[in-house]
């Protein structure tokens, strides 16, 4: 099975050039520091260094209150934060400003070729390798556990619509896992699944998106929105993904003049064809790129804008989390608990299955199913502030009652780093 794995990659390699070129066209972001993902990691000076592996902006996110501890508590230590995406990489200077080019390093992790992994592995020199959420890359465990390098699946979580799709290649997924030094999982029925598949030394830690505090300029850009909304009430459409926009923009008919529809979609590469959706419909909008006031007749708001999203949650009366009612699995829900906002979430939540489940069941989100029942509850809370501030009430006692991810994960971190096993 590694053999098959090794020749696929080997085949498939070039392709991933002409899908680089085909992201190029929208995100041209995607041609630079190409050599990166051979292997070529930037120069690093000879000094211990912890490998910090998030795809992409919701596992950079994750990662800020690991990042943080880890710099605060090992300062001798360089952080190399790898990435796949240009916005999971763009998230990372966001969050961590002028310390990346000093503390900070900043990499996209190679493709999962053997022979790039090992170049890569001789470049970065990394003490030790963390992983965020679920990704398994076979070439990489492997060669972590063969040069003696700890690495950790930290925040990890498995669905058992994933779980089903790695059973199927359970004979290249479990010698990978079984490699690990040690997983953090998410929750116990996580763990479960990453154990019947070949993990180790698992245990459960929560959820470290609970310990994610909003950027400290949150507050008056929230402030600066609610006066752009001009005291209209607030529907906040939340990381939106492809065919939501238009679903919410055709039903614009049954929100009342007074509902502000804020569309903020989940990917900005998409930003421009969503203000074209908005343009063919002919409705009075505005977005966030431009200045001023909306006029009192603006019906929709482009959130045309990255990092801002918990100003958002913190400026709407009632928000959608996105993904959820169109098959994509759904986004992070925890944001708009942990800002006050009531939240809606449709059918399709297995991407964060115990958050949803949890805040239903607090009563800080509300399960709906289909456009029907969206548009049904928007009209319902839209006249019943108090059923809205019972649900703000109950988001903000949900993310309290669930922090503490950080300081459990980083034991494990801790107990696997190798200087640190060497004191002990």
């Amino acid at each position: 099975m590694r053999m098959l794995y090794f020749l696929a990659w080997a085949l498939a390699l070039p392709f991933f050039f002409l899908y680089l070129l085909w992201r190029a066209l929208r995100q041209p972001e995607y041609l630079r520091h190409w050599r990166e993902r051979l292997g070529w990691a930037p120069p690093l000076e000879k000094r211990p260094r912890i490998l910090i592996h998030a795809v992409s902006v919701g596992e950079t996110r994750a990662a800020d209150p690991l990042v943080k501890s880890l710099l605060a508590r090992h300062p001798d230590h360089e952080i190399l934060l790898s990435h796949i995406t240009p916005t999971g990489r763009a998230t990372g200077r966001e969050l961590f400003g002028d310390r990346v080019g000093q503390t900070i390093r900043q990499t996209y992790l190679p493709y999962d070729f053997l022979p790039l992994v090992h170049l890569f592995l001789a470049r970065a020199r990394p003490s030790l390798c963390v992983i965020m959420e679920t990704e398994i890359w076979p070439s990489l465990f492997t060669l972590c556990a063969r040069r003696g390098i700890p690495i950790l699946l930290v925040n990890a979580r498995l669905s058992e619509r994933s779980a089903r799709g790695y059973r199927r290649v359970a004979r290249l997924v479990r010698p990978a896992l079984a490699s690990l030094t040690a997983i953090a999982a998410q929750s116990a029925e996580d763990g479960e699944r990453l154990r019947a598949l070949g993990g180790r030394s698992i245990q459960i830690t929560g959820n470290l998106k609970f310990d994610v505090t909003p950027p400290a300029t949150a507050s008056a850009i929230a402030g600066d929105l609610r006066h752009r909304f001009a005291g209209k009430f607030v529907f906040l459409a939340a990381s939106t993904r492809d065919g939501e926009e238009r679903l919410l923009l055709d039903a614009m008919d049954r929100f009342g003049a007074e509902v502000l529809l804020v569309l903020v979609p989940r990917h900005p590469q998409r930003f421009p064809e969503v203000g074209r959706l908005i343009q063919e419909r002919g409705l009075p909008w505005a977005r966030r790129g431009e200045t001023g006031t909306p006029a009192g007749d603006i019906r929709v708001f482009l959130g045309d804008s990255m990092g801002e999203m918990a100003a958002y949650y913190a400026a709407a009366d009632l928000a959608y989390v996105g993904g959820s009612l169109l098959p994509f699995g759904g986004q992070n829900l925890i944001e708009a608990a942990a800002a006050g906002c009531p939240a809606l979430i449709g059918p399709h939540t297995w991407n964060f299955v115990d958050a949803a489940e949890q805040a239903v069941a607090v009563g800080c989100a509300r399960r709906v199913q289909g456009l029907e029942g969206l548009l049904a509850a928007v009209e319902e809370l839209g006249r019943a502030p108090d059923k809205r501030a019972a649900m703000a009430a109950a988001g903000l006692r949900f993310t309290a009652a669930n922090r503490g991810a950080t300081e459990r994960v980083m034991a494990l971190i801790e107990a696997s780093l190798p200087e640190e096993k060497g004191r002990t």
